[in-house]
């Protein structure tokens, strides 16, 4: 029967780290019980017995069992050696997933604790810079003609493929539900189930691609991490950063300029790549555009379903001038797709939807 764990655990806790030790347990058993599955048991016990070993050797300093790894390394075949190869790779791709979440439950706490600001956080910066004397007029006046253009580049030494970065963001997510305290014993069931799903595909999916990256690969690549990141999180690291202003700045509330701009090396390196020409970098522009003109026509369809304002139940005005059974929010954005895709095309293949057929 799956167990339910605490909440998460205040700042004061004195074994803040069973969570993650929790976790990494649960991931190591799954991985466990996949491998023994898929590989069979003479696979898995060579795996127990070497992971045994390594920990006497390591705790105890014993030398012997630095010999009798020795001796099982020695024996394994190829296809043995490559399969537990495997496995504690895909092991510590488990527990560093683990400990990610667990660097987030510990953040969540400190913020719950209402903690000092960590190391590192925008909040101690900005409690450095009020320390120091300057003011928040001041800031907004630096903001405003600063220039921050992280740039990402296809770096040869990055292997990972958008599939496996896929399972690995899903384990992540069912790891992060099982920290709340309400969930059902049908529910924890349902999770561990996720998990092992997420688990054997990882270990039947190959670390590795078996055919040569072109460049227009490498720039989709990249443009994964925006779905994953940028595009969700720099609006909030901006409205974070402009309520933490607001509160000691003289002007009060204003918007900030757009002072942190992504860039990207990847589809227009012509100095460090010879596959890269005028047909690639055209490609990667066209692609960098549609992906974001596509996010935002997403947003706008989410926006149209979430406002459902009808002139019935608001205002008089609203009434003498869009009617009495219309939804005016949605008149106002769902023309803004229609002509936001035209100017796109023709490589945006995402359309709009009409007033009527937005959900909600």
């Amino acid at each position: 029967m799956p167990q339910t764990r605490d909440a998460i655990p205040a700042a004061s806790d004195h074994d803040k780290d069973r969570p993650l030790r929790e976790d990494t347990r649960l991931l190591g058993r799954i991985l466990g019980d996949t491998v023994r599955e898929q590989q069979g048991e003479r696979v898995f016990d060579i795996i127990e017995e070497i992971r045994q070993t390594s920990i006497r050797f390591r705790r105890d300093e014993d030398e012997a069992a630095r010999r009798k790894l020795g001796e099982i390394m020695d024996r394994l075949s190829r296809a043995e050696a490559s399969q537990i190869i495997r496995a504690f790779g895909y092991f510590s791709h488990l527990a560093n997933i683990a400990e990610d979440q667990h660097r987030i439950r510990r953040t969540r706490a400190h913020a719950i604790a209402a903690s000092p600001p960590r190391d590192g956080s925008m909040a101690q910066a900005l409690a450095r810079a009020r320390d120091a004397g300057i003011t928040g007029d001041e800031l907004w006046a630096f903001l405003k003609t600063a220039a921050i253009s992280p740039v990402l580049t296809a770096h040869p030494t990055e292997v990972r493929r958008k599939s496996m970065i896929d399972r690995e963001m899903e384990v992540a997510h069912l790891l992060a539900e099982r920290d709340r305290p309400d969930l059902t014993p049908e529910e924890l069931a349902a999770n561990e189930e996720g998990l092992r799903r997420a688990v054997l595909t990882l270990w039947q999916t190959s670390l590795l691609r078996r055919t040569r990256l072109r460049v227009i690969d490498e720039v989709a690549n990249g443009l994964a991490y925006y779905e994953y990141t940028f595009l969700r999180e720099l609006p909030r690291l901006y409205g974070d950063l402009e309520d933490s202003l607001a509160e000691f700045a003289a002007g009060g509330e204003q918007s900030l300029p757009p002072f942190l701009r992504m860039g990207s090396w990847i589809g227009g390196d012509r100095d460090g790549n010879p596959f890269v020409d005028a047909d690639v970098l055209r490609r990667a522009l066209d692609m960098q555009s549609t992906r974001a003109l596509g996010f935002y026509l997403d947003e706008l369809r989410l926006l149209g379903a979430s406002i459902s304002t009808s002139c019935a139940c608001s205002a008089p005005s609203c009434r003498s001038t869009a009617g009495w059974l219309r939804s005016p929010m949605r008149c106002a954005i769902s023309p803004t797709a229609p002509r936001t895709t035209r100017r796109s095309a023709p490589t945006s293949p995402i359309g709009a939807p009409s007033p009527a057929s937005m959900p909600g």
